[in-house]
């Protein structure tokens, strides 16, 4: 950068942080304005309960000029507050020059909250309201599982699903039972302090300290661009992670609550395991297909389309969370169903629409999360015990790096592309740990040691996201790990590629195995006879399959191309047109006459049918 570009980003700088200095003394104000009137144990909880708010009764008296009535406006005006201070921390942070390039976002939205939070607690002497469970899980989870789900990239998730589950369900289970018991070897070797500490709650908390945290997990590999294959599998697999996590959660809770636990518990506790994964899946799917099927229906109404892409992804994780299944699973699930349906029928703007709210929606949920994970460390509710914070922060690097170890080993004999080496290290060291577990050790029932669950589950939240975020960057530079490929792909790179899966599944036909290849030229073949003409209104129907390739790609870089200043328009990029001053833009009824030769030149490509050899049915000779 030159020297006049940094002065004004440190003009700008010195203008954006007085006014976020401003807005923070605003909101401890407004804290300071309604202390409790009644001193509780707990810190208070910020959700979105507002029962407490109504319409304020003045007593009668002389006519009044000016009011003030805060209590009437009093959730809704903290909640924005909230928002608009993590909004301009993280403001501040995409302009505070090179500190980007240093130290990951979330790291310094936790900074953020520790500062807010230590001085709400210095003028209220008390401590600073906490992120409530619910107001995480119902509010503030949704946003982010749904943008994941919603720009999922189906072709590399579904390539890698084997081996995604194979971490997040086998490795999952190594990372609870492991940890478990060995905190409660190291509760019996110190009995002193730690000998009131059973097994269940030692499997309890092994459940909830295993939960891979997408939102961190996405806030740092988003910012290093890593290659494909690697940001699939650790992003798959600590999506995936958190069904498994919760269900074990839950599941060990339910055991704590027993008189006592036999052998018929742990069987129903693991086909609950298994009720819950496809339960939520199942209804994910139903709500799926329902968007899909009436995003049909709103070519007269485009202007409301983009919210039943909210409504019903969302409508899924309440339902599966309301039966008891896996609501992240759900909305997973609902997103990916419903994407190619919902964009073949909505208009152009419409797709904009929801590519961008999405992306805003998930964006301050992320924030929020960060931030509220440093205010709520401020707190007197804090126990320490050396042997027991140590040992959780050694065991949960150790079993997770065996477990990849181990898990890999097994699953390089199955795969084509083997994980490597410097890969499976990267997957070992990007288990970091965020705002889940932490919501999830407030929910655990009252006994004498959960103080020290809170306690060490806040320690290993900021040494995971402090010392392995800060830290992940140089090691993927030291180790040379292989980056994601910065082009954007061509309408010709997808032909070849999509000529190579025919090839491929024509080969797995001829040899009589049913591959990957062979499965999914099945559903390919399903869906479009079926599903596209039940899903999609005829006049959304693509008459080519190039023709939808374009549009796919077209749609993808309506979202790209605006924060990537160095690439030319996207059709000069598709088309590798010289985008000259000069040259003069295609005219509609030229465009018209391409679709047209391609329509009757490529509209046939699926359709061929040549016979199909089978090595079970050729003649003996």
């Amino acid at each position: 950068c030159s020297p006049l570009g940094d002065k004004r980003e440190e003009i700008k700088m010195a203008a954006l942080w007085p006014l976020l200095l401003l807005l923070s003394q605003h909101l401890w104000a407004c804290l300071a304005l309604t202390l409790p009137d009644e001193p509780h144990d707990g810190p208070p909880s910020v959700g979105f309960d507002a029962s407490h708010v109504g319409p304020s009764v003045d007593l009668p008296g002389a006519l009044r000029v000016f009011s003030l009535d805060y209590h009437h406006v009093q959730a809704p005006f903290e909640i924005v507050l909230w928002i608009m201070l993590a909004s301009l921390a993280k403001l501040g942070f995409h302009w505070s020059g090179r500190v980007p390039a240093v130290v990951p976002e979330s790291c310094v939205l936790i900074m953020v909250g520790l500062l807010v939070g230590g001085v709400i607690y210095g003028v209220r002497h008390s401590a600073p309201p906490t992120l409530s469970a619910d107001a995480f899980f119902l509010f503030l989870l949704p946003p982010i599982v749904l943008d994941a789900g919603y720009f999922l990239p189906g072709r590399l998730f579904f390539e890698n699903l084997g081996t995604i589950l194979w971490y997040a369900v086998l490795g999952t289970l190594w990372n609870v039972v492991g940890i478990g018991l060995s905190l409660y070897g190291v509760c019996l070797l110190v009995p002193d302090s730690l000998g009131d500490i059973s097994l269940l709650h030692c499997l309890l908390f092994g459940s909830l300290i295993a939960a891979v945290d997408p939102v961190a997990v996405l806030s740092v590999f988003q910012e290093m661009h890593v290659n494909e294959q690697l940001h699939i599998l650790v992003f798959g697999e600590s999506l995936l992670n958190d069904a498994v996590t919760v269900v074990l959660y839950k599941l060990f809770e339910s055991f704590l609550r027993l008189p006592s636990v036999t052998g018929l518990d742990v069987l129903v506790g693991g086909c609950r395991l298994i009720v819950v994964g496809l339960g939520g899946f199942f209804v994910g799917l139903f709500f799926g297909l329902v968007a899909a099927l009436t995003s049909r229906f709103t070519s007269r109404a485009q202007v409301i389309a983009p919210l039943f892409v909210f409504l019903y992804s969302y409508l899924s994780y309440l339902t599966s969370e309301m039966l008891h299944f896996s609501g992240i699973t759900a909305i997973v699930t609902c997103a990916v169903t419903m994407k190619q349906y919902v964009e073949a029928n909505v208009s152009e703007r419409s797709n904009t629409s929801i590519q961008y709210f999405l992306k805003m929606w998930s964006s301050v949920s992320e924030t929020l999360i960060f931030v509220f994970l440093g205010v709520s460390t401020i707190q007197d509710i804090h126990m320490w015990s050396w042997p027991f914070v140590c040992s959780t922060l050694l065991l949960c690097l150790v079993w997770r790096a065996t477990g990849v170890l181990l898990l890999t080993a097994v699953v390089n004999k199955l795969r084509r592309n083997a994980v490597t080496f410097r890969d499976q290290f990267i997957i070992a060291y990007g288990g970091l740990r965020g705002a889940i577990c932490f919501s999830l050790v407030f929910l655990i029932d009252d006994f004498p040691k959960k103080r020290l669950f809170i306690t060490t589950t806040i320690v290993v939240i900021l040494f995971t996201v402090f010392v392995q975020g800060m830290t992940i960057k140089p090691l993927v530079e030291l180790l040379d790990v292989k980056r994601k490929k910065r082009a954007l792909p061509t309408v010709s790179e997808e032909i070849h590629s999509r000529l190579l899966d025919h090839l491929l599944s024509g080969i797995e036909d001829v040899v009589g195995y049913w591959g990957q290849h062979y499965w999914k030229d099945r559903f390919e073949q399903f869906n479009k006879k079926y599903l596209r003409r039940f899903l999609i209104g005829e006049h959304h129907q693509a008459r080519s399959s190039i023709l939808r390739v374009y549009q796919e790609l077209e749609r993808n870089k309506t979202l790209i191309v605006p924060e990537r200043k160095h690439l030319v328009n996207v059709h000069a990029f598709l088309f590798r047109v010289d985008p000259r001053p000069g040259g003069r833009p295609l005219l509609p009824e030229e465009m018209d006459s391409i679709r047209r030769i391609l329509s009757r030149n490529l509209q046939n490509f699926n359709k061929k049918q040549t016979p199909a050899y089978s090595r079970h049915t050729l003649h003996q000779d």
